[in-house]
């Protein structure tokens, strides 16, 4: 498994000279991948079947229990096979859309990176390469979303993406944390095995909620929605692969496989199934009132995120068999509904619903596959979706909680669906034919291949269901319920409640789409003034926020004035370090000087005056020569410390540095005095402050000691060893001679920096 997942990062970094020489058919070619991705992990069902779970481990970090560990069962089954069947027609139709385009390469290599940490991510044993795995889809669904970077939309909607996705990512990384902390592994299969001690856990509140804000954020849940129609900016295959089939169920993931865990917790159960059935409203909503395809299509996905949320959320057994049944479903139409609309924009040049009709005698073949895939997304027998929607609608009428508030958005939701679905279906392809920019035509078969098989999986899987069941939904049903789970599939159940229940939602939706021709302008401009009080709007509030307080934090430290910086900073510094050790030490501050003799007391009082001489004297030469007082002063504790090779190196270089400082000062103007009497006491109180923090930390770590000091070893090994009395020396050239030759080739880069520079200034005079 290790491989497979390396594999997408392996392949990336060969793609551009793929491109280079396959051209037109790099899309084919990179296809393979994902397909022989689908036969590896397809070979497992039979295994995963008959209850085995498999368990791979390679050390990363053994130090702090990092571990690259997979754990393969029927939920990342189920999501292995999603990502990498649904890549094969991605990267096909890819190939075919982006046909010329100057960075094609650019896209193949971020979507196999996306592709290979979706893999990672769903097959991760390991709370920490989980969620290394989850930054990684954050951070290429941003490079892909933002693809076409010279338009300032796809740059703006990325950006938000981002933003949003990152921030909750790090909530999720307090909630992992403390996942980890009270459940003592960072393995999560150990930590499922224990949930009694997660839920007695009095960090359980907490995690839960970081967890929550990091699996919404992802997932698009309410009031985290409005992300995921704006990243329709993304070219259609980013469209078709993350925003509806793998990326966005990152976070339906996590909760699915957090579940066993947390499904007796009232803060788990409560979130998921409020928050999720708020978001299926919402989201079937706003699909009813966009005329952009690929925007209706976005909406609607965030009506099945908030479906499949609402469905842990509920956690009987018949919940989470509606749960595995909808994800499968929801990922064969909607990502080929995604391409089909990709395909009708690439063909006639426009996203806009209102500006399309009688295409079918144009486009035969898309008519068809989208009728088809329509018919799925809308509910309707004998597809597959007629299945998932049963399976909702038996698990909400089986929920014992907030049951008539589910049910109501859950008909409701279902109505706006079924009125959604007809109008992708029917709008484009019937009616009178409509001016468009381009001559409509129908889509290459590259473009085709991809939805057709994905539309004719919801039938097959919909007239055979028990495939799908004995394939992979009961293996995923048993990995994300407590209890041991039996399936049982079928078409028709005889008349029931929640067959009356679909038929009312047929019987609404057509109503609803009979009049949304006429109605839709007056939802568009209601939603449009909703919009100015949503979450979006307090999402670039925020924002704009955040730019002003960084624009009044600009104009008042960085204003252009060196010292201003040195202040901010050294203050800064002060704060932090000072509170840290006053926090661990307090004030108690003891200073023995017994036994000080009275040569070491002038000393100190000396380098004292020469210090304070340098600061107060008018005379420039004053000021250099108390400097120079205050080396010779240094040189005497080292020699006084028996250093004497130290100080003499500092008499040295203190007499040479003094000699430059007046050559150089008969070349300065006189003193003049800059400085306000405000800014001399401000300055001197931060030098101060300074000062006596370092001198505090000195005295600390000269008070604490965790190791034996390394200066016995040199003392003892330095003549053994190295055949040299000075032990300085010794150090210098033997202990840290690669140290020393560093050091030597700094000072020759900057002789030779140097040398270039006169250089250069000499030739420009002549």
């Amino acid at each position: 498994m290790l491989f497979a997942v390396l594999s997408g990062f392996i392949l990336a970094l060969f793609t551009p000279f793929l491109q280079r020489i396959a051209g037109n058919k790099t899309g084919w070619l990179l296809a393979i991948l994902p397909l022989s991705l689908t036969v590896y992990f397809a070979s497992f069902i039979p295994s995963l079947g008959q209850g085995e779970v498999i368990y791979q481990q390679w050390q990363w970090l053994p130090g702090m229990d990092i571990n690259l560990s997979f754990m393969l069962d029927g939920l990342s089954l189920l999501f292995t096979l999603l990502i990498s069947f649904i890549g094969i027609f991605i990267f096909i139709y890819a190939g075919s859309y982006l046909k010329g385009h100057q960075s094609i390469a650019r896209f193949f290599v971020i979507m196999l990176a996306f592709m290979a940490s979706m893999l990672g991510l769903v097959l991760s044993d390991n709370l920490i390469s989980l969620f290394v795995f989850w930054e990684l889809t954050s951070i290429t669904s941003y490079l892909l979303i933002g693809f076409d970077h010279e338009d300032e939309s796809a740059r703006r909607s990325a950006l938000q993406g981002l933003f949003v996705t990152v921030g909750g990512g790090l909530a999720l990384m307090a909630g992992l944390i403390m996942l980890a902390t009270a459940g003592g592994s960072y393995q999560i299969s150990e930590l499922l095995s224990a949930s009694d001690s997660l839920l007695e856990s009095p960090l359980a509140v907490g995690m839960i909620i970081c967890i929550l804000l990091g699996t919404f954020t992802k997932s698009a849940q309410f009031p985290f929605h409005f992300w995921l129609p704006n990243a329709m900016a993304a070219p259609t295959p980013v469209s078709a692969y993350l925003h509806s089939a793998t990326m966005v169920k990152a976070g339906i993931y996590l909760m699915a496989r957090l579940n066993p865990a947390f499904t007796e917790h009232a803060v788990w159960t409560f979130s998921l199934s409020l928050f999720g059935a708020i978001t299926m409203f919402v989201g079937a909503y706003l699909a009813y009132s966009a005329t952009n395809i690929k925007k209706v299509l976005a909406y609607s996905t965030v009506m099945a995120l908030g479906t499949l949320t609402m469905l842990l959320g509920i956690g009987t057994g018949y919940a989470l068999i509606a749960f595995a049944c909808f994800l499968l479903a929801h990922s064969l139409y909607k990502a080929a509904l995604f391409m089909l609309a990709g395909a009708i924009d690439h063909e006639i040049g426009t996203k806009d619903l209102t500006l399309m009709g009688g295409l079918r005698s144009n486009m035969p073949r898309t008519a068809l596959i989208t009728a088809l895939a329509a018919l799925s997304l809308a509910g309707m027998p004998p597809l597959f979706g007629f299945i998932a929607k049963e399976a909702m609608f038996e698990a909400v009428l089986g929920n014992d909680n907030y049951q008539v508030l589910l049910l109501i958005l859950a008909l409701a939701a279902a109505m706006l669906v079924m009125a959604i679905a007809a109008v992708v279906a029917i709008k484009p392809f019937y009616g009178e034919l409509r001016p468009t920019s381009k001559k409509p035509h129908e889509a290459p078969m590259a473009m085709l291949i991809g939805p057709s098989i994905l539309a004719v999986l919801s039938l097959i899987f919909g007239l055979l269901p028990w495939v799908p069941q004995n394939a992979i939904l009961s293996a995923t049903v048993n990995a994300i319920s407590v209890a041991p789970a039996s399936l049982s599939l079928a078409l028709w159940h005889g008349f029931n409640l929640p067959l009356l229940l679909s038929v009312i939602a047929l019987a609404g939706g057509i109503l609803l789409f009979m009049v949304w021709q006429k109605i839709r302008p007056a939802i568009g401009n209601l939603t449009t003034q909703l919009s100015h009080y949503g979450p979006e709007a307090g999402y670039f509030g925020m924002m704009n926020g955040i730019t002003g307080i960084a624009s009044w934090q600009t104009r008042l430290l960085q204003n252009g004035k060196l010292g201003n910086y040195m202040i901010v900073m050294i203050l800064t510094t002060v704060i932090l370090v000072g509170y840290t050790l006053l926090s661990q030490y307090g004030l108690n501050v003891y200073l023995n000087v017994e036994g000080v003799a009275f040569y070491e007391l002038s000393i100190a009082l000396l380098m004292l005056m020469a210090t304070l001489y340098a600061i107060y004297t008018p005379s420039r030469l004053g000021a250099v020569a108390s400097m120079g007082v205050l080396g010779f002063t240094v040189a005497l504790v080292f020699i006084h410390f028996s250093a004497p090779d130290l100080g003499i190196t500092q008499v040295l270089v203190e007499t040479l540095t003094v000699i430059l400082l007046i050559l150089v000062l008969f070349k300065l103007p006189g003193f003049s005095r800059y400085s306000s009497r405000y800014e001399v006491i401000r300055d001197a109180s931060v030098a101060v402050l300074m000062g006596v923090l370092m001198t505090l930390l000195i005295l600390a770590a000269i008070d604490v000691q965790f190791f034996d000091s390394i200066s016995d070893f040199f003392i003892e090994s330095s003549y053994p060893l190295a055949k040299g009395r000075n032990i300085v020396n010794v150090i210098l050239v033997d202990f840290r001679a690669l140290d020393t030759l560093g050091e030597i080739f700094v000072l020759a880069i900057a002789a030779l920096g140097v040398f270039s520079m006169l250089k250069l200034r000499a030739e420009e005079k002549s």
